[in-house]
């Protein structure tokens, strides 16, 4: 008992200390969180005085444009549009209804006239759209990251093709998750009718229909497409946790496995791998594998393996394995220089909302790992919308929602841009919100106190301007939203209330035989349709446990063996033993009866003697036949009759 108490003392030792190694951990990441965030505070600080400079530059630059302006009556009639000395767009004269005035309309014009390679989206509106004032994002701030939130059924999804077709122009990759299947028509041209060609003309777009290049991916090969793949061990502790909705402890003991496996030479490729990697742990064979690391709760293990298997009934075995995708498929171009979108399709996401969130983590962080800093290019390498923000950020943890925040900040030095897809801007924590550049805000609807709040919280972020922004967000129509970029200054550009481009391409879903055809078609699918099953961590913890138990065996049959030999010799030399005795008992007896008739002989021939003395010697013959060897084994066969000592053959 006291060898018990004292290993028990020791883990209880050891845990503790885990504990407070965790603890300091988190102390230590808070302190980074922290400074992340004043650096943040910092950063939004130094950006609201480069707004505040832009906006008086460029009210200066509005009163010179005025001063320098011809007289009426030798300018254009009032009204129309035109270009200022300088060339640069002048909007129209607002109409009644219109909420910003001219000065502040031609600031909103001048905010949004960069002089590199921008994306369009649309036209001003003040009362009326007014194409003479573009609105637009300059592709190289396209990796500053972006936000585009609205109610269902806003145009968030027309959006987010807007921004695709014009980055694929651009020769920007795209990767996009297609939750509704709608975004698969990117790869059909578009069809026109007078109703979209009078809203194209209304905002100075010059449309026409288009397609564009586009590869279609599945999660684990459910649905259409080529399969997306990742192995356990890439994947990793952090994510993995995540999705499996695990405390602190239970991370912290997954990542303790992670660990072992690594150190052992043990791949994790799918679930399997890695509950027989937890099983072996807990086992007989492995328990003591971790002790001095600190050791490994049954417990623990168990709520582990309870969702692992949950895990996999809902189906995400599929999506664990080889060949694992090489993100790099995602940055590559069409050979007409277009970047290539990159559709995933995610059937039935409602049923599994942690994976998907937490699958295009994985690729973000993927592209993070791989691709070498390039610092800021004029345009981006790749441009990744990440539909449905909000599943991604529902119950994360601090550690995770840090990594996202380093993820985020850092990613756009790799040429990455990253744009959030959701309904509110309350959908996407405060250090996230703080990396974004351009916002594109479609109509929030303001039902219940709970959404009140929230657009009072969405309106406070913007900077300032002359809209009355709760009223505005609320009143827009569908294919319209309040914008703000960052310009080529880094600073950001006047709010616009922005009438929306169209898509060239097709806005309903690319039929299904020409996506089959497009998937069948496709280089990847040879590389990556088909999965491959390797030895990994199952295979050879299986083998050793196998040989284990083997052993085991084989030391149990020679125990058993050696057991009834033992037996067999132990009772062999019992009857040896009683043998000797009986033959003993035997060998007395044929001499007591020797020595009987020995006895009774020599009387016999005493009282004999005289008259038999003439008889030649009677007695010696009778002695020298009962001396014999012949007399003594017949005496000892009748004796050992008698007793029942004569053995049976």
């Amino acid at each position: 008992m006291g060898d018990d108490d004292a290993v028990a003392k020791a883990q209880a030792a050891a845990q503790a200390a885990a504990e407070a190694a965790q603890e300091l951990q988190r102390q230590a990441q808070e302190a980074i969180r922290k400074a992340e965030e004043a650096a943040a505070a910092a950063q939004a600080a130094a950006d609201a005085q480069a707004a505040a400079a832009q906006a008086a530059a460029d009210v200066a630059a509005d009163a010179a444009r005025e001063s320098a302006a011809p007289a009426p009556d030798t300018a254009s009639a009032a009204g129309d549009s035109g270009t200022d000395a300088t060339g640069a767009s002048v909007p129209e004269s607002p109409g009644p209804n219109a909420p910003l005035t001219a000065a502040e309309a031609g600031a909103v014009a001048a905010g949004y006239a960069f002089d590199g390679t921008a994306l369009e989206l649309g036209a001003l509106v003040n009362g009326e759209a007014d194409p003479a004032v573009q609105v637009r994002i300059p592709i190289a701030m396209t990796n500053r990251h972006g936000l585009v939130a609205g109610a269902t059924g806003t145009g968030k999804t027309r959006t987010l093709q807007v921004l695709a077709e014009q980055l694929s122009a651009a020769g920007v990759a795209v990767f996009a998750a297609d939750i509704k299947g709608d975004l698969s028509g990117l790869a059909t041209s578009g069809e026109g009718s007078e109703k979209l060609l009078a809203r194209t003309r209304g905002i100075g777009q010059d449309w026409t229909p288009a397609s564009f290049p586009v590869e279609f991916f599945s999660l684990g090969g459910i649905g259409r497409g080529v399969p997306i793949r990742a192995t356990v061990a890439g994947f990793g502790p952090l994510l993995l946790s995540k999705v499996l909705g695990l405390n602190d402890t239970q991370e912290s003991s997954l990542g303790l496995v992670f660990h072992y496996a690594e150190d052992q030479g043990l791949a994790l490729l799918d679930l399997a791998d890695l509950r027989a990697v937890l099983q072996y742990l807990v086992s007989d064979e492995g328990k003591g594998e971790l002790d001095a690391l600190g050791g490994l709760s049954k417990a623990t293990v168990g709520v582990i393996l309870r969702e692992l298997v949950a895990f996999a009934e809902a189906g995400a075995d599929v999506f664990f394995g080889e060949p694992e995708i090489d993100t790099a498929e995602f940055l590559r171009v069409a050979s007409d220089g277009r970047g290539i979108i990159s559709l995933l399709e995610v059937p039935g996401v409602a049923d599994r909302p942690a994976l998907y969130s937490t699958f295009l983590m994985w690729l973000l962080a993927d592209l993070f790992n791989d691709l070498p800093e390039v610092g800021d290019l004029d345009q981006p390498k790749l441009v990744f919308f990440f539909d449905e923000a909000h599943l991604l950020f529902a119950d994360a943890s601090k550690d995770f929602q840090a990594q996202i925040v380093r993820t985020v900040r850092l990613i756009r030095s790799k040429g990455v841009g990253v744009f959030f897809v959701t309904q509110t801007p309350k959908d996407v924590p405060a250090d996230v919100l703080a990396q974004l550049g351009s916002r594109i805000q479609h109509q929030l609807r303001a039902f219940t106190p709970d959404d009140a709040k929230a657009l009072r919280a969405t309106v406070s972020t913007y900077p300032k301007s002359a809209y009355d922004l709760e009223s505005v967000l609320t009143s827009l129509g569908t294919g319209e939203a309040v914008v703000t970029v960052m310009n080529e200054n880094g600073a950001p550009s006047p709010v616009a209330w922005t009438r929306l481009r169209a898509p060239q391409a097709l806005m309903s879903p690319t039929p299904d035989a020409q996506i089959d055809s497009a998937v069948a078609a496709s280089p990847l699918q040879a590389k990556y349709g088909t999965p491959v099953d390797r030895e990994s961590a199952g295979e050879i913890l299986t083998a050793k446990l196998n040989a284990a138990a083997a052993a085991a065996k084989a030391a149990e049959d020679a125990k058993a063996k050696a057991a009834a030999d033992a037996e067999y010799a132990k009772q062999q030399a019992a009857i040896e033993k009683q043998r000797a005795k009986e033959q003993k008992a035997a060998q007395a007896e044929y001499d007591r009866i020797m020595r009987e008739t020995a006895s009774k002989n020599r009387s016999r021939s005493t009282t004999r003697s005289t008259s038999r003395s003439g008889s030649g010697g009677a007695g010696s013959m009778l002695e020298q036949v009962l001396g014999s060897k012949a007399t003594r084994d017949v005496l000892t066969s009748v004796v050992e009759g008698i007793f029942g000592t004569r053995r049976r053959r």
